[in-house]
């Protein structure tokens, strides 16, 4: 068997906010506080960089690095993609990636708790959560022996397939898609509804709002939850949706919330001269128009990625309270 080949995506390195403040302002500047805290955000982020590539040199792989910006080619033939930042970087990597390769994600900056209730009352002193990434540097080299070596497999995630006219878009999301009107402030009128093998298993709902957004069980922890959504196990093929901030939605309030089941289908048609379909964020963006239909399913390829064990310890606990979601959210 030949060697292992790897690919490294790194998280820009961002500029040193501080050397570029003019000296004074670092000492009376009253957002020096902040400006220091980036600072040591890109150095931990450099020393996670350097610490990564030297236990990769020690190992018998073969393997390359490249900046998350300078990608944009499919990622193939290697056994494995290893990202260095955050959930971000790997989210914006898997675009790269289709179901053949797994990922390993590094956080290399996470929060340290106890720094942020030091600066609570100053600054937001959070940093990277992580919850895709299965290891910080101090464990990196223990996981990576372990994959290397066969001692531990990927988890399938799902992710949603977009199509817009009956074309594919070439982007499949893994967190989440949002359509809606490209200025925030706008109005966004739609309808939508949820079949099933060409049946219908919803009632058409028209609805005037801030947009649609839905996303993957691994997205369910992201927006979705901040807006009043609910965790779903981290391998659930199913999606759910919401409709963000509904204008008078009468008798159909119920439906705004729900879940698509992996083997349905939701079809949207946008009644707005302008629109846009956001996948995981706002880097990728699709335009739509007035009449365009949408269509919406967890038919895409997986995402396998090494997930870290905590998270996979929570899927039981996770499952028996979205059981009694699914009841509630799928009672029509």
């Amino acid at each position: 068997m030949g060697r292992k080949r790897l690919l490294v995506v790194l998280k820009p390195i961002e500029a040193d906010p501080v050397s570029q403040s003019e000296g004074p302002s670092r000492i009376t500047n009253p957002q020096s506080k902040m400006l220091h805290h980036l600072d040591s955000r890109r150095k931990v982020h450099n020393d996670a960089i350097s610490c990564c590539q030297n236990i990769l040199r020690r190992k018998p792989i073969e393997w390359n690095s490249v900046v998350l910006t300078d990608l944009s080619q499919p990622v193939h033939d290697v056994d494995l993609v290893v990202t260095v930042g955050g959930d971000g970087t790997l989210l914006q990597a898997s675009h790269f990636i289709d179901d053949s390769v797994p990922v390993l994600g590094v956080n290399s900056d996470p929060t340290q708790p106890k720094e942020v209730e030091k600066l609570s009352n100053e600054i937001n002193a959070s940093r990277s959560t992580g919850y895709l990434c299965a290891t910080t540097i101090d464990n990196f080299e223990e996981v990576l022996d372990n994959i290397l070596q066969g001692r531990t497999i990927p988890s399938k995630l799902t992710r949603i397939s977009v199509y817009v006219n009956s074309q594919v878009l070439p982007t499949y999301a893994l967190n989440d898609v949002l359509i809606a009107h490209p200025c925030p402030a706008a109005l966004s009128q739609f309808s939508f509804k949820i079949k099933r093998d060409g049946e219908l298993c919803s009632p058409l709902v028209n609805s005037r709002s801030s947009g649609l957004r839905v996303s993957t069980a691994a997205g369910s922890t992201a927006a979705m939850l901040s807006a009043g959504g609910f965790p779903m196990p981290i391998l659930s093929q199913d999606l759910q949706f919401m409709v963000r901030e509904p204008i008078s939605p009468g008798n159909t309030s119920s439906l705004m919330h729900g879940l698509i089941k992996s083997h349905q289908s939701m079809e949207v048609t946008w009644f707005c001269k302008e629109g846009g379909v956001y996948i995981d964020g706002s880097h990728v963006f699709f335009s739509i128009q007035n009449g365009d239909a949408i269509e919406i399913s967890s038919r895409a390829p997986i995402l396998k990625v090494f997930l870290s064990h905590n998270l996979q310890t929570t899927v039981k606990k996770c499952e028996e309270k979205y059981l009694h979601k699914n009841v509630i959210a799928c009672k029509y």
